[in-house]
């Protein structure tokens, strides 16, 4: 090779290598800095706009996950009313078969159709229950979705408890109830519909637990694209990092070589 002074081609090389090997570091330390193999677009792009979609669909899981968390509490509200229907439709039943008894005189009865009023009065207010606002019953279905892209819905029942029991909070008396089958009716229609609610819960229960398993899998997929492994990379950042230190001391050799030339100058 010739032995030049305006041209320093080693120089220009060994600096070459330097600015690439510095650049490689810096993304290294970039990296485990943010933990993330994608600092900058241009690392990735077509894997940065799949963990873009990817993170959106995860957002959706949570949302919709507590979608159905609230569905579920308005199922849970809604059968503790019933189970209090249940209660007080067999209190009743018990109150119209003690009226019955030919050994009670009219003050009995009288006590006995008191507690009836105060307790059709009760089973009245529970039909017009709400939760947070919404009816927890009027005989209509809300539907609920249970996959994050809507693809998919379950369906929640408002249950017309004001419908199953009219026989007894329309009744002015326990002598208006003319016989124990119209209040065992009600109590099979609460029954019924406390069973229909269990269904619908279970249905809800279901669909969380393959939401659940969705976001695992989501973020397991996502995790493989943008989060950076930290033993690779800090392998990686140390031979960046002797690279750097290498070039440095071969930029400094390759400029002390057009020394040479001037010692033949001055011989």
């Amino acid at each position: 090779m010739a032995l030049l002074i305006n041209t320093n081609s080693a120089a220009t090389n060994a600096a070459m290598n330097l600015n690439n090997n510095n650049s490689a570091l810096q993304k290294s330390l970039a990296r485990l800095s943010s933990g993330s193999k994608i600092v900058n677009p241009a690392d990735d792009a077509g894997g940065l706009a799949v963990s873009m979609r990817m993170s959106a669909a995860i957002k959706r899981t949570d949302a919709t996950s507590t979608n159905i968390a609230n569905a579920v509490s308005f199922l849970q509200t809604q059968d503790g009313a019933l189970s209090t229907a249940g209660k007080i439709l067999n209190r009743i039943s018990e109150l119209k078969t003690l009226s019955t008894d030919v050994t009670k005189n009219t003050g009995d009865t009288a006590n006995y159709d008191k507690e009836y009023k105060a307790l059709k009065q009760q089973l009245s207010d529970l039909t017009s229950g709400k939760f947070n606002g919404v009816d927890l019953f009027g005989g209509t279905t809300q539907s609920v979705g249970i996959t994050e892209d809507g693809a998919q819905n379950a369906v929640i029942t408002q249950s017309d408890l004001a419908t199953k029991v009219t026989t007894i909070t329309s009744s002015t008396s326990l002598d208006d109830l003319d016989t124990i089958d119209d209040i065992s009716q009600a109590i099979t229609d609460v029954a019924e519909m406390r069973a229909e609610n269990g269904a619908e819960a279970s249905n809800l229960g279901f669909a969380t637990d393959m939401l659940a398993a969705n976001k695992t899998n989501l973020e397991a997929a996502n995790s493989r694209i943008v989060d950076v492994d930290v033993a690779q990379e800090s392998t990686q950042m140390a031979k960046n990092n002797i690279l750097v230190q290498a070039s440095a001391a071969m930029l400094s050799q390759a400029n002390q070589s057009s020394q040479v030339a001037l010692k033949l100058l001055q011989g």
